[in-house]
């Protein structure tokens, strides 16, 4: 009798235990998206947006939409749109107080502590890959009519929860203090990545669309795939040097 076949996302927890044995600089975080699985489900959107408590308005993973041909052939094309995390960024050497760099995995980061809120990141991202938080909340303005009060207080108390972004905890009470002001991106699940957990988008495609790992590990799953013939990267010609690739 065959075995069934070894899901993809536990090929890639594997690697990802094999990858965080090295030292971090010897790890290069890549993440392939396979565009002819994408069913536009938005799941990795939802998914990202519940492990970051992001607010409204901040948004890491979007997953543009496109229609293509003319009635009655029409079809659509979906893309989830991360960060790049680019090897030559073009948001850091635009930033005047070193809030964002390229930590020594290669993953551009924010430090929220150093964040002025100037947005000049946001301006040269070619990817519009950053958005600002202002402060937002769901509950922002809900009706406090008797039999809402309560339940306004509940999503109000579990949307004022810390995240765990970077490692740090974060709290928002009132909106006063980091990462409210800040510019702020997808880090690739960073906060998991090193408890040794896939990113969330990775573990919630129902698809099996999104791809992460070690492409310094020749055996990796994202090595296989980087190297075919149907990898793309975008605008490769800003001499960016994206490592996001996308299968088409």
């Amino acid at each position: 009798m065959a075995l069934e076949p070894k899901d993809v996302l536990v090929r890639m927890h594997e690697e990802l235990q094999r990858a965080l044995k090295k030292a971090p600089g010897e790890r290069r975080w890549v993440m392939v998206i396979d565009l002819r699985k994408c069913v536009g489900c938005h799941a990795c959107t939802i998914a990202c947006v519940a492990e970051n408590k992001l607010p409204p308005g901040v948004v890491y993973r979007p997953v543009v939409e496109q229609e293509r041909g003319t009635y009655p052939n029409v079809s659509q094309v979906f893309m989830p749109r991360p960060c790049f995390h680019c090897d030559e960024p073009p948001c850091v050497p635009v930033c005047p107080v070193n809030a964002t760099y390229a930590n020594e995995e290669g993953v551009v980061v924010m430090d929220y502590d150093r964040c002025i809120g100037c947005r000049y990141c946001l301006n040269a991202c070619p990817y519009s890959a950053r958005t600002t938080d202002f402060g937002h909340a769901y509950t922002d303005n809900l009706p406090m009519a008797d039999g809402l009060i309560i339940g306004r207080e509940t999503a109000d108390d579990y949307e004022r929860i810390p995240n765990f972004e970077y490692g740090k905890e974060w709290d928002r009470p009132g909106g006063l203090q980091s990462p409210v002001g800040n510019a702020r991106k997808c880090h690739f699940c960073l906060h998991r990545v090193h408890e040794g957990e896939l990113p969330a988008c990775t573990t919630t495609c129902i698809g099996r669309a999104t791809y992460y790992g070690d492409s310094n590990d020749p055996e990796s799953l994202v090595s296989e795939l980087i190297t075919q013939s149907n990898a793309i990267r975008l605008r490769e010609e800003l001499g960016t040097k994206p490592k996001v690739y996308y299968l088409v």
